[in-house]
């Protein structure tokens, strides 16, 4: 399609500084919703450094006769992230944000990782059974079996059902006030009745999974396996990362007033301490002029020059006050 041959008009810039401005203000930038984001754009995109990996659209259309008769799972399992419009994607992106931010903050990187994982695998096998069974037990003039759709959408709509499963606020769909826990089930109808042209089947299957996730998180109370997974790969791919920083990782020892050394220390410790005669500041033990106001350890005090000279014309009194400003 030639919509990638020109510079969009205005749609995906406003995406980025909206999704920009969005993350700005976040004290937490949920990584797995950027990461998503990301991805669908550059996607959608398809700058010259990815075009000859990616597969086209029309290699990825999710489309049900064709994924069961040639077991396509590139066709099951990439087609959430293929956009046919700028409008397609930005809508679903603003969505995403919108949503992945409220998930992710409330569940974290990993269990929100894994969720989008099953969601996404759920919605399209409904997706498929659904019209599959249309096909073989009902008579409709339409034939969902044979029908191309792409976008994530689907998987939007679960997340929708997830995030309003167990609010009790109303919100706004199109106009209509309503219960969120609704507000699925309203998009679905009124998406249909004046958006030409998207997957009903696609919509359905995505709040159906969204049920059916909830239905099992609740009755597997055990750890979530596929969580489990993520959350190990992801420790050890951060393993090798961890080591190679602390092995270049030099801190260097800082020696404080009151005798402790900082960072690691090597077979001795040091713990003397010395007072000075002049200002009465205790020194580490490894010091042999006084941290404060530089009297020399052991000396009883100094000339009136050399005092002048370290005290910048301060008496002993004022020096010690300081001191006491200084540390409490």
């Amino acid at each position: 399609m030639d919509r990638r041959g020109s510079l969009t008009k205005g749609m995906l810039p406003l995406l980025a500084i909206h999704a920009v401005n969005e993350y700005y203000r976040l004290p937490w930038k949920p990584p797995v919703t950027a990461a998503l984001l990301g991805a669908n754009t550059l996607i959608y995109l398809r700058p010259a450094f990815l075009h000859h990996i990616l597969p086209s659209i029309d290699q990825v259309w999710f489309n049900p006769h064709l994924i069961l008769k040639y077991r396509d799972l590139r066709r099951f399992l990439l087609s959430p992230f293929y956009h046919v419009s700028d409008s397609h994607l930005v809508y679903n992106m603003m969505s995403l944000l919108w949503k992945g931010i409220q998930l992710e903050t409330s569940v974290g990187s990993v269990e929100f990782a894994s969720m989008l994982a099953a969601l996404l695998a759920m919605s399209q096998g409904i997706t498929l059974m659904l019209a599959k069974s249309l096909l073989l037990f009902v008579d409709y003039d339409k034939p969902y079996y044979y029908e191309y759709s792409a976008g994530f959408s689907g998987v939007l709509f679960a997340m929708k059902t997830v995030l309003n499963s167990q609010s009790e606020d109303f919100t706004n769909v199109y106009g209509l006030v309503l219960p969120a826990r609704y507000a699925a089930w309203a998009e679905l109808i009124l998406i249909q009745m004046f958006i030409p042209g998207v997957s009903f089947l696609g919509h359905l299957g995505g709040i159906l999974a969204g049920i059916l996730y909830l239905k099992l998180k609740r009755a597997y109370s055990g750890p979530d396996p596929l969580t489990l997974t993520i959350r190990t790969l992801t420790n050890v791919i951060r393993w090798p990362l961890r080591f190679v920083r602390n092995l270049f990782q030099f801190r260097r020892g800082r020696i404080s007033g009151r005798g402790s050394v900082g960072g690691r220390q090597t077979g001795r410790t040091v713990s003397e301490v010395w007072r000075c005669q002049v200002c009465t500041y205790d020194n580490s033990g490894l010091l042999s002029i006084c941290e404060m106001c530089g009297t020399s350890r052991g000396s009883g005090g100094l000339s009136s020059r050399e005092f002048s000279r370290y005290s910048n014309g301060l008496t002993p009194e004022e020096i010690r006050l300081r001191r006491i400003e200084r540390f409490g």
